[in-house]
């Protein structure tokens, strides 16, 4: 696999990194496991002060880490400042409240004794990320576990290997032990061997469906935990009610964000038939109003894809679709620049049988739908393989609310972007996979939920504690 730095919009060679070595990948597992072993008599609280470090660099050094993230996958600059906070803000939020909610959870039980659940370690773990966000997809895992005090090993995507280094520099920066992210330029047949070592304990994915079940089946059969993030085709549902203006004020900006690149942003509109032409003609208004350019420049409006194979599969799948019945709304014609821009596409009429209805879109593409009562399109956005995300527009929000409760997706907001924060479980049911990440959920993921149980001595006349049979 060659890890390198292609400019998704000069198309310009920027730097190629060496492939992982076994020797290299032997120094990752064994300073790990012998770091969580040490970090398995140290109190969560010790990391905490390293954590808040680790945000203070974030922050200060901000505008180069943008700007490294942009050059890898072409993302505007102001975006890319956006996302290196997000990730201080997750890295402050652990650090803050991983030792309250990793505390003991007690049990009351009809026990004699004391019973309570530990929130422990397990062990190295391993990490498989994507592109779109290079360094909030790595903070998502990194800060949770980093308080539990699970080493990881870090295997980014091949295409934003600059990202990768500079957050595991920032790491070593803030004074974190060696061992606490190592990363690595590995193969996907190294990362399998990773997986099997008995050292490490569990797997965290954020990617395609196919890579995740590769991965999930390794993992699997090795008896790995392991969380997985595979994408979505979220459906954004605009009721009979809503203003209009208000839904595509937020639709438009939800497909642009990322150049369309985000597992969680809107690719199907579900339009009520009475808002549906005017829904259509605004969504157009908005859509052509965008500036492609440099993403280093504040006044470019909507960033290149993040590489030519993105552009060139996005392509296919609109050139599918069209041929396939569907009608092109808007866009869909060359930009004349060097970079892999795709024209934001408005696509409609896409039906059932349609060879893409079911495949997600990523890329600003939208997919507009008309429907004729709450039931028909809470059917539609659950004829879905996939179950991430979605949103619901309403002027009533409670209406908004009991539509939004029968949508078949680990997130639902209702009148608004779908944020991340690391309060907020993030996560999928069906084809977009299973687990979640941030929150305290996101913290026991990997951890050993452990029973202990006190007693003073033996009550060997409790039938309820099944020892009585032993009495002798």
């Amino acid at each position: 696999m060659a890890y390198k730095t292609i400019n998704p919009y000069t198309n310009e060679l920027v730097k190629s990194y060496p492939d992982a070595t076994s020797e290299q990948i032997e120094h990752a597992l064994k300073t790990g496991n012998e770091l969580y072993k040490k970090w398995r008599d140290e109190p969560v609280i010790s990391r905490a002060a390293t954590l808040h470090k680790i945000a203070e660099l974030l922050r200060k050094n901000a505008d180069e880490l943008a700007k490294i993230a942009t050059i890898d996958m072409g993302k505007l600059l102001s975006e890319a400042k956006g996302e290196v906070e997000l990730c201080a803000i997750i890295a402050d939020y652990y650090a803050d409240n991983g030792p309250e909610l990793l505390k003991p959870t007690p049990i009351t039980s009809r026990n004699t004794g004391d019973a309570e659940i530990l929130h422990q370690a397990t062990g190295v773990l391993m990490m498989v990320e994507p592109w779109n966000f290079p360094y909030y997809q790595i903070m998502r895992v990194f800060a949770p576990n980093f308080m539990v005090g699970n080493p990881m090993i870090l295997k980014h995507a091949s295409n934003t290997p600059g990202s990768a280094a500079a957050f595991e520099k920032i790491v070593q920066e803030a004074g974190a032990p060696e061992g606490s992210l190592t990363n690595l330029f590995a193969s996907y047949d190294q990362v399998s061997e990773i997986i099997v070592d008995p050292r490490v304990q569990g797997v965290a994915l954020t990617g395609s469906k196919r890579g995740g079940q590769s991965v999930a089946e390794t993992a699997g059969r090795n008896l790995k935990k392991n969380s997985m993030e595979l994408g979505g085709s979220d459906a954004f549902v605009v009721l009979s009610d809503a203003d209009v203006d208000k839904a595509v004020d937020l639709a438009w900006r939800v497909r642009i964000y990322n150049a369309g690149q985000v597992c969680t942003s809107a690719k199907r509109f579900i339009v009520a038939d009475n808002l549906y032409d005017e829904f259509l003609k605004k969504l157009k208004a908005n859509f052509e109003k965008l500036v492609p350019g440099d993403p280093m420049d504040p006044k470019t409006t909507i960033a290149p894809m993040n590489s030519k194979r993105a552009k060139e599969k996005l392509q296919g799948q609109i050139d599918k679709a069209v041929a396939g019945g569907a009608k092109v709304y808007y866009g869909n014609q060359p930009i004349n620049l060097p970079g892999q821009f795709i024209q934001p596409t408005i696509l409609t009429d896409i039906t059932s049988d349609n060879p893409e209805f079911y495949n997600e879109m990523f890329g600003p593409v939208a997919q507009v739908f008309k429907v004729d009562s709450d039931q028909a399109a809470i059917d539609l956005a659950n004829d879905s393989e996939l179950g991430l995300g979605g949103i619901v527009v309403s002027a009533d929000p409670q209406h908004g609310k009991t539509i939004a409760e029968k949508i078949e997706t680990g997130m639902v907001f209702v009148n608004s972007f779908l944020v991340s924060l690391p309060e907020l479980p993030f996560g999928g049911v069906k084809g977009s996979g299973y687990g979640r990440e941030m929150s305290q959920l996101g913290l026991t993921a990997f951890t050993n939920e452990k029973l202990v149980v006190t007693a003073q001595e033996p009550d060997w006349n409790n039938p309820a504690g099944g020892l009585a049979i032993f009495k002798k």
